[in-house]
């Protein structure tokens, strides 16, 4: 059906239902969204269908899950450090199937570097950070009563404590998910892609462009005033 674009007040309810169906869904397709919830019907204008993709498309890229980012994130830099195969990268598989304890430290090492910034992800036995701990409070006890043997505990205590912290191997969550959640708290902004900006205009041509190629709508007559019924 072609229509004339000199025709004022185009009525876009005199497009086939099955048509215009088509394009919705070829809408939700071009923009990952989904219009379910919304009642076309109730839409008057094609301004307003127009207004209301720009809305579900900020929706999708302002709320797109930071954890799912920063999943992809580490996900990538797994793939470019570790030889593992990428079916097994998923949210579900657990650490230490990718982290074996005999290079852990220095494969998480690896993947820090690739991602910019530092995981936190390693920490030492608790029953070296008790052991530690007892010698700490011991020796802050003891300079009551032999300053000199509290000053060589505390000392210990607190190299044991940086050593402990560097080369431990303990991992702080069990999952890859886990850690997308931890990294996604701790580095927020770090994870977010930059192309997470709406163009309006451009959104609304794509609309247009939808609804002149299978409804056959010239493209003068899809103004913002122009109604579905």
């Amino acid at each position: 059906m072609k229509v004339n674009s000199n025709n004022q007040g185009i009525n876009l309810n005199n497009v086939d239902p099955d048509d215009l169906g088509e394009v919705l869904v070829k809408i939700e397709k071009s923009f990952n969204i989904s219009l379910e919830d919304t009642s076309v019907k109730e839409v008057k204008t094609f301004g307003k269908l127009c207004d209301i993709v720009v809305e579900k498309v900020k929706h999708v890229n302002n709320e797109s899950c930071t954890t799912q980012q920063a999943f992809y994130k580490i996900r990538n830099a797994i793939n470019s450090t570790v030889t593992a195969p990428r079916e097994m990268v998923k949210p579900q598989t657990r650490l230490e199937d990718i982290f074996p304890r005999d290079n852990r430290v220095v494969v998480i090492n690896e993947i820090e570097k690739e991602m910019g910034f530092q995981l936190n992800l390693l920490q030492p036995k608790q029953g070296v950070i008790a052991t530690f701990a007892f010698v700490l409070i011991a020796s802050l006890a003891g300079f009551f009563f032999e300053p000199v043997m509290a000053a060589v505990g505390l000392i210990i205590a607190l190299a044991g404590f940086a050593l402990a912290g560097r080369f431990g191997k303990e991992l702080k969550v069990k999952t890859l998910g886990d850690l997308a959640e931890k990294v996604a708290k701790e580095h927020h902004l770090k994870c977010k892609r930059e192309a997470a900006t709406v163009n309006q205009a451009e959104i609304a041509q794509k609309v247009k462009e939808l609804f002149t190629h299978d409804p056959y709508l010239e493209p003068a007559v899809l103004t913002r005033d122009a109604r579905f019924n």
